[in-house]
């Protein structure tokens, strides 16, 4: 035995916490605003998939940690590929993790790497834990070519140097060029709902998802969102798929909950999402999704590897709600009129302050959407520790 250590437990303290503020939420003092009726019109999938969320593991949240992975800002690939090495092989049971992507790929398939380089350059989707996911599955057998890298923004892709620091042969794709091939929407798919008099009620769905893709491995960021709560699996996924979101949240109130777990219900996205790599090198516990902040960015060397986009985010809720407590800063339940400021500076620069009303239950309702486990007593967390 090196200096690995293995944990297997449900933390039932900071399990219960989270669970008394899932049930408080229910009981505000301050009433939020009835969500409209939301319609979907999604394409039916050609034949059912036990990899559609919540996949193969519902509830199972693998958690790795190594603190040589990140040492002064500077990521290192070879204990990040330790690190994605040990999660597969631990989530899936497999002894190899060659065997252990082969749960979900075949090689036969067109595979979109959804990262999330919002808030780049000081926390986006680690460069490093990209071309590791992209190294594993071309190992697996999946040739270069038939990997697409995608986000919605272009300039945010560019800001974080995707199409520089990727391999050769991979695709990278910025989606909100317009109504065409796989770089634009599908008119064929989209959620409608009028929230705040909106003129354009719909969100179509990318086309690289409904066209372009067969599976999709979705890759997060830990870290909050001013009106979200977190930015997570759900929400890197469900907005990240979509046009025209920002008109669900117009300060103070936000329609986050529902509309996240609804777009990410919505097929062909539900079916193709299959495996879900949480990045938490770098962990935003304020100012997200945008801060460039030191003070509010820690280094903490981790990953999440799931099947459960729900169970995943409901760790990464209760670990960005326990930092904020460990730094005096409001629950991100929080809804104090007086913590509301139209100041984005404010905002990024002081916990106590704001832009919306968070609404971190998204991440409850996808639960009751069949997304997957978001009762912390319910979630099989399985910690690993390397180094």
């Amino acid at each position: 035995m090196d200096r690995r250590t293995f944990i297997k437990r449900t933390c039932w303290g900071t399990a219960g916490m989270l669970v008394e503020r899932l049930d408080a939420s229910s009981q505000r003092d301050l009433p939020m605003p009835q969500p409209p009726r939301i319609l979907t019109h999604g394409l039916t999938p050609k034949k059912s998939s036990a990899l559609a969320m919540p996949g193969l593991f519902p509830g199972r949240v693998v958690e790795v940690h190594d603190s040589r992975s990140i040492v002064q800002n500077h990521v290192s690939q070879r204990v990040v590929r330790q690190m994605l090495e040990r999660g597969m092989k631990e989530l899936t049971g497999e002894r190899s993790a060659r065997e252990a992507w082969a749960q979900f790929i075949e090689p036969g398939d067109v595979v979109g790497i959804k990262i999330n380089p919002s808030g780049a350059p000081a926390c986006s989707s680690s460069p490093e834990l990209v071309r590791e996911i992209i190294l594993a599955l071309h190992d697996a057998g999946l040739p270069m070519r038939n990997m697409v890298v995608w986000d919605r923004y272009s300039y945010e892709m560019d800001v974080a140097s995707c199409h520089t620091i990727l391999p050769p042969g991979v695709r990278v794709v910025g989606i909100e060029n317009g109504v065409r091939d796989i770089s634009g929407y599908d008119l064929n798919v989209y959620c409608d709902a009028n929230f705040f008099g909106e003129w354009e009620t719909r969100s179509y769905m990318a086309s690289v998802v409904t066209q372009g893709v067969q599976k999709i491995i979705n890759v997060p960021t830990t870290k909050d969102h001013s009106a979200a709560g977190v930015t997570g699996c759900l929400k890197n996924l469900g907005y990240g798929s979509f046009n025209n979101v920002a008109r669900s949240h117009r300060a103070p109130y936000s329609f986050t909950d529902p509309l996240i777990g609804v777009m990410c219900s919505i097929e062909p996205l539900r079916s193709k999402a299959v495996l879900h790599i949480m990045d938490g090198m770098r962990q935003v516990w304020h100012g997200g999704p945008l801060t460039q902040v030191p003070d509010f960015i820690d280094q903490t060397g981790t990953i999440y590897v799931g099947t459960d986009p729900v169970a995943l985010d409901t760790v990464e809720l209760q670990v960005i709600e326990n930092k904020r407590r460990e730094k005096g800063a409001p629950s991100l339940w929080e809804h104090d009129p007086a913590s509301i400021t139209s100041d984005n500076e404010a905002f990024f620069h002081d916990p106590h302050k704001n832009l919306f009303y968070r609404r971190p239950d998204h991440i409850a309702a996808a639960g009751k959407l069949g997304l997957g486990v978001a009762d912390p007593r319910r979630i099989e967390h399985r910690r690993i520790r390397l180094g």
